[in-house]
């Protein structure tokens, strides 16, 4: 279900297809994302779960499956 979510999220925030988003992805290099979208990215995952992330998490979730697993571990 967090997956999914996350999913839906990227695939609008990114305009690209929910399924070529797959745990491998990574924010930076599959998707584009600079560091303005990755910001924007966190602001819609905290308030879709709840969460804060921290500044210094930032740079550990490179990844889409990244991104869950601190998702999961954290709400």
């Amino acid at each position: 279900m967090v997956f999914e979510k996350v999913q839906a999220i990227l695939a609008e925030q990114f305009d690209v297809e929910e399924d070529k988003i797959v745990e491998d992805t990574n924010l930076q290099d599959d998707l584009g994302a600079d560091s303005l979208d990755v910001v924007d990215l966190l602001m819609s995952i905290e308030d879709e779960f709840e969460i804060e992330i921290p500044d210094d998490e930032i740079e550990n979730l490179k990844t889409v499956g990244a991104l869950v697993s601190y998702i999961e571990a954290n709400s």
